[in-house]
């Protein structure tokens, strides 16, 4: 079982809604719902219901909770994404000095 997809399906599990278990988890929605459905294939049983009213857990949903509850405790926190703010360079800010005279443009050719 992938460390991500119990993240994924532990936020759909507290939320109860797929869009807001999407924003908990800084993903997409459809990246949501396919972690639990791949977790449902994995374990062949349904996990979790989605009606009007929103998601909810089935009774195999809400008996893995707590399994997969103890599970995310135990792995590693993950890594930090990649990217980030940018940092400055340690330049003075200033645009690059060139020698020497600018090449012209060549002239256009007729069409």
């Amino acid at each position: 079982m992938d460390i991500s997809a119990l993240r994924h399906f532990l936020a759909v599990a507290d939320e109860g809604d797929w869009s807001r278990a999407a924003n908990a988890e800084h993903v997409s929605r459809a990246t949501i719902q396919a972690s639990v459905a791949a977790l449902e294939a994995e374990r062949e049983e349904q996990l979790v219901v989605a009606d009007d009213e929103g998601v909810r857990l089935t009774d195999a949903g809400a008996a893995f909770r707590g399994e997969a509850r103890g599970r995310v405790a135990k792995a590693p926190a993950p890594a930090p994404k990649a990217g980030g703010k940018a940092k400055a360079s340690k330049g003075k800010g200033r645009a690059p000095i060139v020698k020497g005279q600018p090449k012209p443009y060549p002239k256009r050719q007729g069409r």
